[in-house]
């Protein structure tokens, strides 16, 4: 009998910070419409996701996964990192 897991959230966003260790934080946009005006509302969320190898850089556009708690603020992990940065 196999069990089967339910379907994770994913959130695509850029990489804003990656100075510790195997851990990345990760801006994701998203936009609501003000219920009066009806003009669109940006709103940007930041989450702390694990980063096991430290590939992802600052500037990085990334998939991140909803996991288990893994510290007191890392509930993210990594996925794929879907664009690199041009650091020049």
């Amino acid at each position: 009998m196999s069990e089967q897991r339910n379907r994770r959230r994913e959130q695509v966003g850029k990489v804003v910070s990656d100075k510790m260790d195997k851990t990345i934080v990760v801006a994701v946009e998203t936009y609501k419409r003000h219920s009066l005006y009806h003009k669109r509302i940006k709103y940007t969320k930041k989450y702390k996701a694990h980063d096991e190898n430290n590939e992802a850089k600052v500037g990085d556009t990334v998939r991140i996964m909803e996991t288990r708690p893994l510290s007191k603020d890392k509930r993210w992990r990594l996925v794929q990192i879907v664009e690199k940065s041009v650091n020049v």
